[in-house]
């Protein structure tokens, strides 16, 4: 059965298309992968999808009643437990356990008339608690949380304490318990670890759901998908095949599509002599016999329906990593260093030694502590206890974890400009090198996709000239 038919949808921010006549259909229980460069639409379609946007033009069909559960910002609980939060999930069958709990204290002192009012209620909430599953509330959220990486201390823990990754697990691990008709997840890896990817993987391959990944990982969307919609210049390529028979299939779309794209230039060329011939013979015999042949032949080459010459690679970012000047021999060092942070040990005695030149992978699970760490190298937090010191001359830049964009009209250019300290004309060259080209230096910051945030956050971290560099995912 069909679950989503998308019809020559298109969508418009302000002047500008982002999407152009997107079709395709999913079908009950398909696992597919939406793919496309930043901001080539994901999280645009997304948005179409789950019904937040409608589009400007074209229909998006769903299933009529299916349940539809989206992960894309990680929403804010508050101060609420992450048992709370995982147990808010099923409020229907909780409301309705509460209620049997009420009426079993009212049946015992009822008789009569009263009594059989009380038992039939209590019959129907109980067929009602058994309908949301309230049975199996307790063994679904051990099952996901455990899988997750979630531990039972940390379900006791505030939702606001927790660091990007765990609040990025529990969210992820919220939405999976809402056993919802259609999942949308929005890149669901970044921030688990190799444990709970994995889980992750099994889950989704054996989910009743119709799931719909966005993502960068292609190991994940390799086991994970049977099929791949690429968004690309605004318009959609459906592969019904898996993340490896894709990247084969549109290799040889590609070369087949140049092919034909030359074959028809030479085709084009030809009738263009063509016509400019018989316009040239008209003038000279002065026969409108040539003008009308001219006339038809110009007329069939304006309905023939043009190859789009096909982009065989992609620009990459000019990412130019270069210093004002270089370190000590030394760069990072820790002796002994002591962290606990809401009474939980991070860091304890911890060692470090990281030289000029090296590049080191911060590896361990969600709240181990990474983010921490950084934090303290940066400045921002103190060790409990031991030494952190950076070397001579040494320049910190980092990448943040979690870094909303700012909520104004603020534009790339303007933001850079600010941030870079630099003049329109160097700023745009600048720019370019990170694929803001002509007028996407005019897009409003708050509506750049997660990685166009991201190029334009690198871009301002280049222009610094760190010649020590944090990566926070």
């Amino acid at each position: 059965m069909l679950m989503i038919g998308c019809h020559q949808a298109k969508k418009y921010y302000g002047a500008q298309e982002v999407l152009s006549e997107v079709s395709f259909d999913v079908y009950e229980g398909e696992k597919v992968g939406l793919l496309g460069g930043n901001g080539a639409g994901k999280s645009t379609l997304f948005r179409l999808l789950s019904g937040a946007e409608p589009p400007d033009e074209g229909t998006v069909s769903l299933r009529r009643g299916a349940k539809i559960g989206v992960l894309d910002q990680i929403p804010d609980y508050g101060d609420d437990r992450v048992e709370d939060v995982l147990l808010g999930v099923f409020a229907e069958a909780l409301a309705l356990q509460t209620r049997l709990r009420e009426l079993e204290s009212e049946m015992s002192f009822a008789e009569g008339a009263a009594l059989e009012r009380l038992l039939k209620e209590y019959g129907e909430a109980q067929e009602g608690f058994e309908r949301s599953g309230g049975y199996e509330i307790q063994s679904k959220l051990d099952a996901v949380a455990s899988g997750l990486g979630i531990s039972p201390q940390q379900r006791q823990r505030p939702f606001a304490e927790l660091s990007g990754g765990e609040k990025t697990k529990v969210s992820l691990a919220a939405l999976l318990l809402g056993e919802a008709d259609l999942l949308l997840l929005d890149e669901p890896t970044n921030h688990l670890d190799m444990e709970a990817a994995a889980w992750l993987e099994s889950f989704i391959r054996d989910s009743a759901a119709t799931i719909i990944v966005v993502s960068h990982d292609r190991y994940f969307l390799t086991q994970t998908v049977g099929k791949v919609i690429e968004l690309e210049d605004g318009e959609a390529t459906v592969y019904p095949c898996g993340y490896t028979a894709y990247r084969e299939e549109k290799e040889a779309r590609l070369v087949r599509q140049f092919e034909e794209y030359k074959e028809q230039q030479k085709v084009i060329k030809q009738m263009k002599e063509a016509i400019k011939r018989l316009i040239e013979w008209g003038k000279q015999g002065d026969n409108p016999k040539f003008f009308r042949k001219a006339a038809s032949m110009q007329k069939a080459l304006d309905r023939m329906e043009k190859v789009k010459r096909p982009v065989m690679e992609r620009p990459a970012i000019g990412l130019s990593l270069q210093t004002e000047e270089r370190t000590g021999e030394d760069v990072l060092v820790l002796e002994g260093v002591r962290k606990a942070y809401n009474g939980r040990t991070l860091l304890s005695g911890a060692e470090a030694l990281l030289r000029y030149g090296e590049r080191a992978a911060l590896i361990g699970g969600n709240g181990a502590g990474k983010t921490t760490l950084m934090r303290m190298v940066l400045g921002q937090e103190e060790p409990d206890g031991g030494e952190l010191r950076l070397g001579s001359r040494v320049r910190v830049g980092y990448l943040a974890q979690e870094e909303a964009p700012p909520a104004d009209r603020t534009s790339v250019l303007e933001y850079y400009k600010e941030h870079a300290r630099m003049e329109e004309g160097e700023a745009r060259g600048r720019l370019a090198k990170f694929l803001f080209y002509g007028k996407d230096v005019f897009k409003p910051v708050a509506g750049l996709s997660g990685g166009e945030w991201s190029r334009l956050r690198l871009a301002v971290l280049m222009r610094q000239k760190p010649n020590l560099l944090l990566l926070d995912e």
